[in-house]
């Protein structure tokens, strides 16, 4: 009998993606995940993660509470999700993710620190935007360090794009804001073009924000910066209606 290796074990996949067309920034593969970010997906994903719908979500259901809920879209490992929700405890964070072994350690994280202000899906953040998200109910959206698909013939697949924005704030209440930040200067600019282009959102700065308090360095972005990396913050609010509608008339 031939002695031939055990193949290796299954990946947990917490939510199968949708048929959608549309330009994805990111692209599914076979990633590694721990033995324990599997455990904490069996376990621990039925409590704190909500399946994709096609239809609205009801926020205050799915926390258990009304209060303010900031999206954050691309959590990678949860290290920052996890700080800002601690150290903001009245408002809920709805995290959107892609990758098996992030939700698994995010999932790691809300059970170690006993956390209750969040919730996870696994989908494509287009999507969770466009049929799960009611138009004006977010205080906030956090996208940091999205995939910055540096080769040109990339930058479509980049998810900071005109109409992407369009719908983000769309979701956003008047004086909501939108929080990104990159270390690729290229799509730092991108971004503040993007952003800067739609009527509805205002800059808090002149161009790059200072980073906030309540966004915490990581150890890669801190590992960055003793190199001698730049880190670039974009923080945009959401005007109140009239506002962006005297300056879209205006234009």
């Amino acid at each position: 009998m031939l002695n031939l290796p055990k193949p290796p074990p299954p990946i947990v996949t917490a939510q199968t993606p949708s048929g959608s067309t549309h330009i994805r920034s990111f692209v599914h593969r076979r990633a590694h995940i721990t033995p324990s970010q599997e455990q904490a997906i069996a376990e621990w994903l039925p409590r704190w993660s909500i399946r994709y719908q096609n239809t609205p979500l009801d926020l205050a259901a799915a926390f258990g509470r009304s209060a303010p809920t900031i999206l954050e879209i691309g959590f990678g490992m949860g290290e920052t999700t996890q700080q800002i929700a601690q150290a903001r405890p009245g408002d809920n964070f709805l995290g959107v993710e892609v990758f098996n072994a992030g939700v698994g350690a995010l999932l790691k994280r809300i059970h170690e620190h006993e956390l209750d202000n969040i919730r996870i899906i696994q989908h494509d953040a287009v999507e969770v935007l466009r049929d799960m998200i009611a138009p004006g109910s977010l205080a906030g959206a956090h996208i940091y360090f999205p995939d910055p698909w540096p080769k040109k013939r990339h930058h479509k697949r980049r998810l900071i794009q005109p109409a992407f924005i369009e719908l983000l704030v769309s979701r956003l209440a008047p004086g909501a804001y939108i929080h990104c930040a990159t270390d690729w200067e290229h799509y730092a600019q991108q971004m503040l073009d993007v952003l800067s282009a739609d009527p509805k959102l205002s800059n808090t700065c002149a161009n790059y924000a200072p980073r906030p308090d309540y966004r915490p360095l990581t150890k890669f972005e801190n590992r960055g910066l003793r190199l001698g990396h730049g880190v670039w913050d974009l923080i945009f609010t959401r005007r109140p209606q009239a506002d962006a509608a005297s300056n879209t008339k205006a234009d």
